[in-house]
């Protein structure tokens, strides 16, 4: 099938719209008809070499679409419905098996090395059969059409605008199950997340949906620090001129019992986990360049601070983005207020706007 993709030919390449073709959906896949695809820094890290991504190849990680084709064995879901494309997961290792698919021992594989799980080729070409890389987080959503898994997607309801909805995949969902699924704040417990983007907003507005009673935001751009006030932090601290870790404490009355870095600036890495003390945990979901090192302090870690990692949020897809939808649909998590609009031959200036701090979670949409 000949469907048209952004196609960056080498690291640090622009993208260009391209007409390429794609297989027709084997066991277990599903084609789905991209309506709008959010656009993450990870795309941006993946073009820049620091998350190894071979190219020719296709990235977009944050699709949203209609289900146009099923293959053999498919039943979750049929033509017509509405989804969004979640992580790729392969059902078989302890962790998929213990419930945790965002830690699937082959998550590396699943998510960048370019080709169909299992196999040496990808299911895209361009059309002189020339090789073009793929299934970029099992889906690469830049493109009209996307070829994923069966097992990736989740089907969400009619009535909740499409074209919204791709972020869920993974920036919204990377900051709002950070929240929600590992550091659940306790009644009456204080959080404070470094970095107010689209990661970071979804924290803040799934933490007004927590037990948290004191909810922190922290970065250098006022604009931002005033809609995370909107958007339920109770305090906002603007690094640009003042010492957030002086002002947590202040604000706390002591350290903080949650901190969440969301930014992969790894000066800004040390800020949160000296954020939070004694049983405090300090939460990492920020992408940092690759080979990036933080150091800490080893006594006041040594008794029991917590420092973790968390992948897209952790969970099962379907669980959180499902969670979330709710949300959207009952006014508590309010993304929509969130997004720019660009259309598809505008992607090289939606990825711009957002690294430029100029818009907070850039959508593409396809054309129709």
């Amino acid at each position: 099938m000949r469907i048209q993709a952004a196609v960056f030919d080498k690291q640090d390449g622009p993208f260009h719209l391209e007409d390429v073709e794609v297989d027709e959906p084997g066991a277990g896949e599903v084609l789905v008809k991209v309506a709008a695809t959010g656009i993450c820094h990870t795309d941006g890290l993946a073009r820049h070499g620091d998350l190894p991504f071979p190219a020719p190849g296709v990235l977009g990680h944050e699709g949203a679409g209609v289900v146009a084709a099923v293959g053999p064995g498919v039943t979750s879901v049929r033509e017509g419905d509405h989804v969004v494309i979640g992580w790729p997961w392969c059902g078989e290792c302890r962790n998929c098996l213990a419930g945790e698919p965002r830690y699937c021992a082959r998550i590396g594989e699943l998510l960048v090395s370019g080709v169909r799980p299992g196999t040496q080729s990808s299911a895209l070409r361009r059309l002189d059969g020339g090789q073009l890389h793929g299934h970029f987080f099992g889906q690469s959503s830049f493109a009209t059409h996307s070829l994923t898994r069966a097992s990736s997607l989740v089907k969400v309801p009619h009535d909740v605008p499409l074209d919204l909805l791709g972020p869920l995949a993974c920036g919204l969902s990377t900051g709002a199950g950070a929240v929600l699924n590992t550091l659940r704040p306790e009644t009456g417990s204080s959080l404070v997340v470094y970095g107010t983007g689209s990661v970071g907003l979804a924290a803040i507005m799934a933490a007004r949906n927590s037990g948290a009673s004191t909810i922190i935001a922290v970065d250098r751009h006022t604009a931002r620090l005033g809609l995370a006030r909107e958007l339920g932090a109770t305090h906002t601290i603007n690094a640009a001129d003042t010492d957030p870790v002086v002002a947590v404490q202040e604000i706390c009355g002591g350290p903080a019992h949650n901190a969440l870095e969301c930014t992969g600036v790894i000066s800004v890495v040390r800020q949160a986990a000296d954020s939070v003390g004694m049983l405090g945990t300090c939460a990492l979901i920020g992408g940092a360049p690759a080979g990036a090192e933080f150091t800490l302090d080893h006594l006041t870690t040594l008794w029991g601070k917590r420092i973790v990692g968390i992948l897209g949020g952790g969970g099962r897809s379907n669980q959180l983005i499902g969670a979330l939808v709710d949300l959207y649909r009952q006014g508590r998590f309010p993304m929509d207020r969130l997004v720019s609009w660009f259309a598809f031959d505008e992607i090289e200036q939606a990825l711009a706007a957002s690294y430029a701090g100029e818009v907070i979670k850039p959508i593409v949409r396809m054309p129709s």
